[in-house]
């Protein structure tokens, strides 16, 4: 359960401190429904002149660091500052239209004396377009080193704390700290933004629970988020005790983007095993239902800026360092690995393949180097240490062992080191290992194959003709990174068998020529063409799409803390009260209540499915006036239903989705007067069995017109995925027969055509008007796939002529969702209490103090 503070933090509203003469006015300049939910202090701004001009488009780019780098004049204590290009979020801007103006809000990678921050924010603003967060350094050391790095950081890369001396274990404090610095990003975010103009996109693990505080302030905010890291699988994920707070701050995005589909599928795992939704395609892209918004889900890995790395390999200092290190490396195969001094980068395994190599292959001893360039580590703790010795004594080992005068097996450098330099040990290496366990990414690759396919001025350096000189390069590439998949000509190893890969660095120091230039040549293709502006570019226009619908919908939050949504329906669509129905009620003379059962008068999830006292008590008190005719409508077979409804005597029932109905327990069942033939079953009941067999939880249910297969308590994927295959699979068998195969909620269901919750809604009001009781108020009620048939035939019989028209009717879903009906209610709670709240209206009653005492305080 999330802390008292953590909820304090989300009620907060900004601080008024913040709104500075920075803040841009919020101006509406396209179509929109206003909200009878929403008010003037709720988010919206009403009273800006039609006149108003338009503003240019903006993106609000957020992530844990600013694109900035800061020093500090050591005589005159004056800070400095310059953009730093080598950032991927500065890179990104290239993928934006000219007149899109960007904004970045972040931290700084230096202490600011809060003397000084309102100076060095203004100068940021104006000069860098960059909005900077201020944390003090213990909760930036809580948020960023604790729970980010050491909590956060390693879970996402499949590594549980099994002990305290095997990663960081669950700290509620770190957890506070990781709250409060997303509240005060959304604080900053908050004072900058239009937020009927701006798209806000956010960045990576830092903060996820970002959206969550922005959406409570701005409904119809047009936000995108994208994840470097990983995203487990909920194996993993669900050890997280804040696991459903996380899973439902993102999902308050538009759009989440994720380098693989691996990673998009364990998100979308985690939000089906955990918070019951399913995703579905839509015309080429994903997206899950999220109470009546679309959330899209996008994979594309990043790429490097093409440009950037391009002119470093047109400079001169670059050529003579090629030229330095190719002198310095003469005769020798050299095989490059750069990599972040962590954990994860399986640098120990990459040493201990070379000592095989060289084991295995004496003939390349003396021949074959390994230069290891190791980035600064991003954070601090035991963790780094250990990798350092780790890799330092068995770089050393390999050395001393396999190592003569003039030539060292294994050469460690530690960075950092430029851009320059780096693409200098780049241009001249033969082969790329990434060895990685575990990486969101890793551009590394990419980054070789650019600077391997060199520059004009890299050939005049070397002497070569550019001309005569094909471009080569080879990458071993660990299975288990993201840019594994697009790189369909590298080796692809798993880095825990060394076997595998020092086999695999054989290969590459003893390939032809003809092969490393076709490998080379497919992985430049795509590099070349899925650069950075092109990632930053799809994510843009895949969010611009994602945001269409914004201004089309009603929208109201509810929710607490950080278990804030936000409700966004069609404007037509709105929650059934008493209050709107009950005059409707009052004045009709001849009533028709349908009410679904399951999901309707009772919880799905309820383990006794028979109806509650309270239920009973309600329905026999509708049951009772002369004007109503109430029917429970259900899927369910009529023994179930006559047992449970034994003690309605006026009560109708219509069993088996209408098959067979009965209008009072003293009234015989009548079956649909299509004629049958059940010969059909002897060819589904063999073809379910097996998958019940193969499904545990799974069951089947044989009723008199149908046969039902139930998967409700077997593995959600699995059973989801039983079900398609068996939906399948029936379809094939029965498509001559007169039969129709349905998959509902935990369910497939066969049953003859013409049997429908529709069919009953039209025989109900038939029989109705035959009786010269026609009626003039219709309300119904359901929340499944089959309650939808009744909800389209209400629809279908208003706008026929042949059929008189109803003066009131009342379509209801259970549950925010889109559907044919009109209105919704949020749960079967509301549903028990509307009908109480009818059968307290009711004048002919007789005696509903009970009633009319439990339906106190419904609205």
């Amino acid at each position: 359960m999330l802390s008292r503070s953590c909820f304090d933090l989300l009620n907060l509203d900004p601080i008024e401190d913040f709104r500075t003469a920075t803040r841009i006015p919020k101006l509406m300049t396209v179509p929109r429904v206003i909200s009878e939910f929403e008010t003037d202090d709720n988010h919206q701004n009403d009273d800006v002149p039609a006149d108003s001009p338009v503003p240019h488009q903006r993106r609000i780019i957020v992530a844990n660091q600013l694109p900035i780098r800061a020093s500090r004049d050591a005589k005159t204590s004056k800070w400095s500052f310059e953009l730093d290009h080598d950032s991927l979020v500065l890179q990104l801007r290239d993928g934006f239209k000219p007149d899109v103006e960007v904004l970045y809000v972040g931290c700084l990678k230096a202490e600011i004396d809060p003397s000084e921050q309102d100076e060095v924010a203004s100068l940021l603003l104006h000069e860098f377009r960059c909005v900077p967060t201020f944390l003090s350094m213990d909760v930036q050391n809580k948020f960023y080193h604790g729970f980010c790095k050491h909590y956060l950081w390693p879970l996402f890369h499949y590594m549980l704390p099994m002990t305290p001396s095997h990663g960081a274990r669950f700290d509620r404090a770190l957890w506070q700290a990781y709250v409060s610095a997303n509240k005060a990003f959304a604080d900053r975010i908050i004072e900058v933004l239009n937020p009927d103009e701006d798209f806000v996109w956010i960045h990576d693990y830092h903060l996820m629970v970002l959206p969550t505080f922005l959406r409570k302030r701005y409904y119809r905010v047009k936000l995108g988020f994208f994840l470097h890291s990983p995203f487990p699988s909920s194996e993993i994920y669900r050890t997280i005790p804040v696991r459903e707070e996380i899973l439902r701050a993102l999902l308050n995005c538009d759009l989440i983007g994720f380098h693989i589909f691996d990673y998009a599928r364990h998100f979308l795992s985690c939000c089906s095993r955990m918070l019951g939704l399913h995703y579905e395609f839509k015309r080429g892209y994903m997206g899950l239902e999220y109470y009546g918004r679309t959330v899209s889900i996008k994979m594309l890995p990043v790429g490097i800026h093409m440009g950037q790395l391009q002119s470093v390999l047109s400079l001169e200092n670059t050529a003579r360092k090629v030229k330095q290190l190719k002198e310095e490396f003469e005769g020798k195969t050299v095989i490059l690995g750069v990599d972040d001094l962590d954990l994860f980068k399986g640098i120990s395994l990459k040493f201990l393949a070379m000592r095989q190599l060289l084991e295995e292959h004496q003939n390349l001893r003396g021949k074959v180097v390994f230069v290891q360039i190791t980035n600064p580590a991003r954070s601090r703790g035991k963790d780094v240490q250990d990798v350092l010795n780790e890799t330092s004594a068995i770089a050393k080992e390999i050395n001393q062992r396999y190592g003569e005068p003039g030539y060292q097996p294994i050469i460690v450098i530690n960075g950092p080191l430029t851009t320059q330099e780096k693409a200098a040990y780049y241009a001249i290496s033969e082969c790329c290992l990434v060895n990685a366990v575990r990486d969101g990414m890793n551009l590394v690759p990419y980054k070789y194959t650019v600077c391997r396919q060199g520059s004009p001025v890299l050939d005049r350096a070397l002497g070569i003709d550019e001309a005569d000189r094909p471009k080569t390069s080879v990458i071993i590439v660990s299975e288990f990174i993201g840019c594994s998949p697009s790189l369909s000509g590298a080796i692809r190893v798993n880095p825990w068998n060394i076997d595998a890969v020092s086999d695999a660095i054989n290969l590459a120091t003893t390939m032809p020529e003809a092969e490393k230039q076709f490998r080379h040549d497919k992985h430049y293709k795509y590099i070349s063409s899925h650069d950075v502006a092109y990632w930053a570019r799809s994510f843009d226009q895949d969010l611009e799409r994602a945001c269409r619908e914004h201004y089309r919908r009603r929208c109201w939050g509810i929710g607490l803390g950080l278990g804030f949504r936000v409700v966004a329906l069609g404007p037509n669509f709105r929650k059934l009260s008493v209050d709107h129905i009950a005059h409707a009620y009052k004045n009709a003379n001849s009533r028709l209540i349908l009410l679904d059962y399951d999901g309707t008068m009772t919880p799905q999830a309820s383990v006794d499915k028979a109806p509650s006292s309270e239920v009973i008590s309600v329905l026999n008190c509708l049951c009772n006036d002369p004007k109503n005719v109430v029917f429970i409508v259900s899927g369910r077979e009529k023994d179930s239903l006559s047992k449970w409804f034994s003690l309605c005597e006026k009560l109708g029932l219509s069993a088996e989705h209408g098959y067979l109905t009965r209008w009072a327990k003293d009234s015989p069942w009548e079956t649909c007067t299509l004629a049958m033939d059940f010969g059909w079953k002897n060819i589904v009941l063999p073809v379910m069995e097996p998958y019940t067999e193969a499904t545990d939880g799974s069951f089947i249910e044989q009723k008199e017109s149908a046969l039902v297969w139930h998967h409700q308590d077997a593995d959600p994927h699995f059973g989801s995925s039983q079900a398609k295959e068996l939906l399948d699979h029936l379809e094939s068998v029965l498509i001559n027969e007169p039969v129709v195969v349905k998959r509902g909620q935990h369910i497939v269901e066969v049953k003859p055509q013409g049997v429908s919750k529709g069919i009953v809604v039209q025989n109900l009001i038939s029989k109705m008007q035959s009786r010269g009781k026609p009626p003039d108020f219709l309300l119904c009620i359901g929340d499944d796939r089959s309650d939808e048939d009744m909800f389209k035939s209400i629809v279908h019989s208003s706008s026929n002529p042949a059929v008189p028209a109803i003066a009131e009717v009342f379509a209801c879903t259970v549950g925010q969702k889109p559907s044919m009906a009109k209105y919704y209610l949020d749960d079967t709670v509301d549903v028990i209490k509307l009908v109480q709240g009818l059968a307290a209206a009711s004048s002919t009653q007789p005696k509903l103090a009970q009633v009319q005492k439990s339906f106190e305080g419904f609205i």
